[in-house]
């Protein structure tokens, strides 16, 4: 990265401070911490997520990689489900990092909406190989389950659960934080799937106390639990990234919207809608005018409106309003459409 890792550090805590100067509109968030402006926010947003995956590749392979020498050692098949989890964890960081240098691509004639939903593409490739690490996970358990061997080194063993642990809620908050300031569910999603890893890597511990109290069975049976977990996993993450893929978003979306609208006089919503694009929110929406009134007057409830919708929402990047006269709104909307362009968006 061309920053320092010190502007990095005060960036994380919030000293970040670019001025963002929109259409004509200066939007002052400083009571949030900090505006945005100069960088272009496609590529300041994408940097950080590219951010928070670099170091998670990293502190997972460093733990994965520990792990597996006290895996030879031990015989542990309990933390071997745990080392291959991690070992799966640290690989759904390339899909995740080829998504986020394609997003910073800018827009063409085929892709005029850009690369964004590649992130959603990722997102698939990831939940595909936390699978594919519950089935290996899984089959190492019920094996040891069938064929009991020996586990030793139990202090060892115990270091690398905790290890373990320590090294997935590094992770976690990374990628949940970053993920939340950049709204990428594949991000969110996958810090999340590390926090729970955590939680399976003390499973570990308790697998080697069990040993140690004379409960052999013990660590395989750990062991499947873990891989119960993972599969539990599978599921949340396939249905959160299910659900961007098929354009949906969270219900609070539609809330926001309407809450932004109350605060503009005369600005009373018809239709809207909007979806998710990579880790951009887009929405169109309708709103019913009096075809006597000014077309000037519109244009100001409008624009009062766009200010409103990105000071509620700083995820959204474009916001499409047209009108609608209030003896037709639902049939055929006025031919006067007010297009808000792409916008940088505002990070609180």
């Amino acid at each position: 990265m061309s920053d320092s890792m010190w502007t990095r550090i005060l960036d994380w805590v919030g000293f970040d401070s670019h001025g963002h100067d929109h259409s004509g509109n200066n939007h002052d968030h400083g009571a949030h911490g900090h505006t945005h402006g100069v960088i272009d926010a496609t590529i300041a947003t994408t940097d950080r997520g590219i951010w928070a995956i670099k170091w998670s590749f990293v502190i997972l392979a460093i733990t994965a990689a520990l792990q597996m020498v006290v895996v030879v050692l031990s015989g542990s098949v309990a933390l071997l489900a745990d080392t291959i989890h991690n070992v799966g964890d640290a690989t759904t960081a390339i899909p995740l990092w080829i998504a986020f240098m394609l997003a910073r691509r800018k827009p063409t004639k085929m892709f005029t909406y850009g690369l964004g939903r590649v992130e959603d593409l990722a997102g698939i490739i990831i939940v595909l190989i936390i699978l594919f690490s519950a089935i290996v996970a899984g089959y190492q358990a019920i094996e040891r389950l069938i064929n009991p061997q020996t586990v030793t080194h139990l202090g060892w063993l115990t270091a690398a659960g905790i290890v373990g642990f320590l090294g997935n809620e590094a992770v976690a908050v990374f990628r949940i934080r970053v993920g939340r300031e950049i709204n990428s569910a594949a991000l969110i999603a996958d810090g999340y799937h590390a926090r729970t890893d955590g939680l399976t890597s003390l499973a570990v511990v308790a697998g080697a106390f069990g040993v140690w109290l004379g409960l052999p069975l013990a660590d395989p049976i750990v062991g499947l639990l873990i891989t119960i977990a993972i599969f539990g996993i599978v599921w949340q993450s396939a249905r959160s990234v299910l659900t961007r893929m098929l354009d949906g978003i969270e219900p609070g979306v539609m809330d926001e919207i309407q809450h932004a609208a109350a605060h503009v006089p005369g600005a009373r919503i018809v239709d809207a809608r909007a979806r998710w694009i990579g880790h951009k929110l887009h929405a169109d929406i309708a709103i019913a005018i009096n075809e006597a009134l000014p077309v000037s007057e519109a244009s100001k409830i409008t624009s009062a409106l766009e200010d409103e919708l990105f000071e509620h929402m700083p995820a959204l990047a474009v916001a499409n309003i047209r009108f609608s006269a209030e003896h037709e709104e639902h049939d055929h909307p006025h031919s006067h459409e007010h297009a808000h362009g792409e916008h940088d968006g505002h990070k609180h």
